[in-house]
């Protein structure tokens, strides 16, 4: 399955990890796309670190276990990189996408992280100004289409949209869409 991509969410309960995975996920099946997206939990409240997964592939998906060796790793809180390995499995030409205020040189710098590609984006700070909440998972999403180009963008909003508008109001949706769009213009490279 050459073309399996593999991608692991770390966050904080509350920050939409999970939903971040099934996000993507949905979006990439409506683009014909086969996916699984599951979350891995801890102690389940608020703060506490959770993983989740999204695997996307052209060809049906055979592997049902956690992704081990992500080709992506996207980090919605960057405290996590003080107490977890986020690049546990990530080979050296793999990206990291962090919601993070540093450029990538000064977090690359700080926090030691040797090869790979790392993208950073204030998500947190457009999560607050945008939703008045720090929950930074679809700007995180908006930055992982920009670095991949894996799917369009407008179309990823269209879907969140639909999915969603059941469940939130009007200002939630228009916030969260409006947060999409300037993270995928704010993504910070090497």
């Amino acid at each position: 399955m050459n073309d399996l991509l593999e991608i692991r969410w770390h966050g904080r309960g509350g920050q939409g990890a999970v939903t971040a995975a099934k996000i993507l996920a949905e979006s990439a099946l409506l683009d014909g796309k086969f996916i699984q997206a599951f979350p891995e939990y801890g102690p389940e409240r608020a703060g506490a670190p959770v993983r989740s997964y999204t695997r996307i592939s052209s060809s049906p998906i055979y592997i049902h276990s956690q992704v081990t060796d992500p080709k992506i790793v996207v980090v919605l809180d960057p405290t996590l990189l003080e107490v977890t390995d986020v690049t546990e499995g990530l080979p050296e030409d793999g990206t990291i996408i962090i919601n993070t205020n540093e450029s990538p040189r000064d977090l690359r710098s700080r926090v030691n992280i040797k090869a790979r590609k790392i993208f950073t984006v204030s998500a947190t700070d457009i999560a607050i100004k945008e939703l008045k909440r720090n929950i930074p998972n679809t700007p995180m999403i908006a930055a992982l289409l920009k670095v991949t180009g894996l799917l369009d963008i407008e179309m990823v909003m269209k879907n969140f949209k639909e999915k969603y508008s059941k469940k939130f109001n009007a200002e939630i949706i228009e916030g969260n869409l409006r947060a999409m769009k300037t993270a995928f213009e704010s993504v910070k490279s090497e």
